[in-house]
């Protein structure tokens, strides 16, 4: 099983190739289409997640359409029949992994939610900068906060995102908007974390993007995936702990046991890992949408 780790669509102007979608112009819109390539600690590791590129892009779909009524997204279509239609150069490797959005400038922030402290928030209460919340003290890593707070951070192409202010985000942004961001992004984190406890997870945190078009904000990019977010299972969730995950966070500490320093290039995952990873990424969409990965 081989993974897609660059689309090559030369009838279509490239836009950018991010670290893990690839972006093309498409009469007025973007094509996107989600490769196979895993980062860690904002690196690009040398080989993928084979289906790793499908599986976030229809859970996002499931997730955009639960969350339309919350807010608009770019979403314009996810149909394959529909968009294989418009690219002269399409093939099956591109199948499950594609979808047609609205062009957006997106917000110079990412837009995280967090309903547990872990990561580089608990490393900060660690340092004592809690970046203006009020958060009580003695909290442990893993621990759940007295209520869901919204943590925006720099988006970083290298290097690694910081966590920000709310003064620094709005001077970044301006009132109105981060106001509007911040609201979305915690109701649609209550929303997801309200149904992924159903399917026995906990949505311990998570980060969207938000893009500007004439008619105003949008949600973009990826929503609720196991790149974006951190799902652990419910049922091993205590105080104090890293629970086990549904996401990521196996590359993550992978990574951590080889003492990797985080500089680019990454390094090759073995073949146990990207099989483990695959099958954490299909189980974790199986269990948020109730459908069978195919």
């Amino acid at each position: 099983m081989l993974a897609l780790l660059r689309s090559q669509l030369d009838r279509l102007t490239l836009v950018h190739r991010g670290k893990v979608r690839d972006s093309y112009e498409l009469d007025g819109h973007l094509l996107i289409v989600a490769s196979d390539r895993v980062s860690a600690f904002d690196v690009v590791m040398k080989n993928g997640i084979p289906d790793k590129g499908r599986i976030l892009t229809q859970m996002s779909n499931f997730w955009f359409s639960r969350l339309s009524e919350v807010c608009p997204n770019h979403l314009v279509d996810t149909d394959d029949d529909k968009i294989k239609l418009r690219i002269s150069d399409w093939d099956e490797s591109l199948a499950g992994r594609c979808v047609i959005v609205q062009k957006a400038h997106p917000l110079p922030i990412e837009c995280v939610a967090r309903g547990y402290i872990m990561g580089s928030l608990y490393l900060d209460y660690q340092n004592g900068d809690t970046h203006g919340l009020d958060l009580p003290p003695g909290l442990q890593e893993g621990d759940i906060l007295p209520e869901p707070v919204f943590t925006p951070a720099t988006k970083a192409e290298v290097g690694h995102d910081i966590n920000l202010s709310e003064s620094d985000a709005k001077d970044l942004v301006g009132a109105e908007v981060y106001d509007l961001a911040r609201s979305w992004t915690l109701e649609i984190y209550q929303r997801a974390a309200e149904h992924s406890l159903t399917k026995g997870l906990i949505l311990a945190d998570t980060k969207f993007e938000f893009g500007l078009t004439d008619d105003g904000l949008i949600l973009i990019d990826e929503v609720l995936t196991p790149d974006s977010s951190r799902y652990w299972e419910a049922d091993k969730w205590s105080p104090g702990s890293s629970p086990q995950s549904v996401d990521k966070q196996f590359v993550r500490d992978y990574l951590k046991s080889i003492g990797w320093d985080k500089s680019p290039p990454g390094p090759m995952l073995p073949d146990r890992v990207i099989e483990t990873t695959r099958n954490k990424y299909i189980e974790c969409y199986e269990r948020i949408t109730g459908q069978r990965f195919e």
